[in-house]
């Protein structure tokens, strides 16, 4: 992959969103892009397991987990679930699990942070819908790019 988020800012100014929220990079590729999915679930990951289960054609994952790191929403069956599916990454708007085997993986993860706990499995919460943080609407059909320095969006592939 030859991007660079800086270099898209530069390039775009006018019409990209830069995400403020520091994510920890997590898997085996720091960088990845894709067109935006979204779910939006709170400690309950049954329904973005359903999702990633499902063909992911180099899409990205955005879930918003509220921000909290209560409990991991992501861990490595699901994130293997994503690599067999063909995501290109996930972002966690809150907590992973599994750490170590998810940095072994070809994906790209971002999260806030770790917590071995795992999540309930209902299947609350909502899938394509725009959520909302770190100062960007992350809406179903927006690219995402992701590298080092952080994650900016645009309306179409760059």
């Amino acid at each position: 992959m030859h991007f660079a988020t800086a270099d898209l800012v530069d390039q775009h100014e006018r019409v990209i969103s830069s995400c403020s929220t520091q994510f920890r990079n997590f898997g085996g590729h720091a960088r990845f892009f894709g067109k935006v999915r979204t779910v939006r679930c709170h400690r309950d990951n049954a329904l973005l397991k359903s999702l990633l289960s499902t063909p992911g054609d180099g899409a990205v994952l955005v879930v918003d987990g509220g921000g909290t790191l209560a409990s991991a929403l992501v861990g490595d069956i699901i994130a293997g679930l994503a690599v067999k599916n063909g995501w290109a990454g996930i972002v966690v708007h809150g907590a992973i699990r599994d750490s170590v085997a998810i940095s072994t993986l070809p994906l790209g993860v971002k999260a806030l942070g770790t917590n071995p706990l795992k999540s309930a499995k209902t299947g609350a919460g909502e899938a394509d819908v725009t959520v909302h943080f770190g100062g960007c609407d992350f809406t179903p059909g927006q690219w995402l790019y992701s590298d080092e320095d952080g994650i900016v969006l645009l309306p179409q592939q760059a």
